[in-house]
Parts: structure tokens; C-alpha cells; sequence
């Protein structure tokens, strides 16, 4: 029954960090688009609160109850889709830290990216997901 649990609870806190890594660059949209001081300023706070608040935070508890589950099946670790789950997964993380990086730049005034580049930016995490569901549901090797 716990690893019905602990599956739950890491399910709910992948939703809550994609959610995040979804929102997030498009608010670097907005934000290259904004031309006054005071709509960057609202980006800002935005972008830090969603990064400090929901994405980091559900990340870390993404990564911790993986790691649990992965202690209570073991087996997983020699199946070629997990390794291939695990990459996106460790993918992920570093677009998070590229989001991370982004939003510093955005804020202190020193991007070179236009809203053009957001746009796009904004659509890799989908592929990431789309690749690690169906990983874990299909286990197609």
C-alpha cells in the first residue's frame, strides 16, 4: 500500500513541475515583450515566486520519491526504458537550471533572447514529458 502511495504523491509532483517548467518560460514571453519598468518588474516577482515556490520545490520531491520507488523496485534500474527515462529525467533538471539561469538574466536586464526564442524554448519540456509517459507506460524496450 505505501508504494501505492509513494507513486501517487511523485505522479502529483511531476504534474506540479511541469506545470511550472510549462508557465515559466512563458512568462519569459511576456517578459521579452514588456517594454515599461513596471510590467518587467511584475515578471520578475512572477517568474521568482513560480521558480522558488512550485518548480524547485517540486522538483526536489519529484526526485526524492523516484529515488524511493526505485528502492522498493530495484529491478527497474536494469530496464532499458528506465534508463531512457532516467536521461530525460536528468534532461529536465537541466532545462530547469537553464529556466533558472534565464530568469536571472531576464531580471537583471542582460538577456539576449527575444520572445521569438521563448516561444520555442517554452515547447522542449512537452517533449520530455510525452517521452517519459509514455516510457512508463508502455515500456517499449
Amino acid at each position: 500500500m505505501l508504494l501505492l502511495w509513494i507513486k501517487a504523491f511523485h505522479i502529483i509532483a511531476m504534474v506540479c513541475w511541469f506545470a511550472a517548467l510549462f508557465y515559466l518560460p512563458r512568462l519569459f514571453v511576456y517578459h521579452a515583450m514588456s517594454e515599461d519598468q513596471i510590467s518587467r518588474d511584475r515578471f520578475v516577482i512572477m517568474e521568482r515566486k513560480l521558480m522558488r515556490g512550485i518548480a524547485t520545490p517540486s522538483m526536489i520531491v519529484t526526485l526524492i520519491l523516484g529515488l524511493w520507488l526505485l528502492h522498493y523496485i530495484p529491478g527497474y534500474l536494469s530496464a532499458p526504458w528506465m534508463h531512457a527515462k532516467l536521461t530525460l529525467v536528468v534532461l529536465t533538471m537541466g532545462y530547469h537550471h537553464i529556466c533558472a539561469r534565464y530568469m536571472k538574466q531576464l531580471a537583471a536586464g542582460t538577456s539576449n533572447h527575444s520572445h521569438k526564442f521563448f516561444r520555442v524554448f517554452n515547447e522542449i519540456p512537452v517533449i520530455f514529458l510525452v517521452g517519459m509517459v509514455i516510457l512508463v507506460v508502455v515500456k517499449p524496450f
